[in-house]
């Protein structure tokens, strides 16, 4: 049920992918670097969000960009 190397369940994959994915552009870009583009790509996202054709994207796009803000304070 569980992955015997970190310990988390399988169905968390996607999630674990996703941090480790912000945590390899932050180690590139730096904490303060990474957290301009987090704010930048929130703001896309939110003014995506406004749009109704661009809500499908803009929704995970804000939510991505305020994940790596996150990851990057932490």
């Amino acid at each position: 049920m569980t992955d015997t190397k970190r310990g988390y369940p399988w169905i968390f994959w996607p999630l674990v992918a996703l941090w480790n994915l912000m945590a390899f552009v932050l180690k590139f870009t730096g904490r303060l670097v990474g957290s301009i583009v987090g704010l930048v790509l929130m703001i896309a996202g939110i003014g995506l969000c406004f749009t109704i054709v661009g809500l499908p994207v803009g929704i995970p796009l804000a939510l991505f960009g305020g994940a790596l803000m996150l990851r990057s304070l932490f």
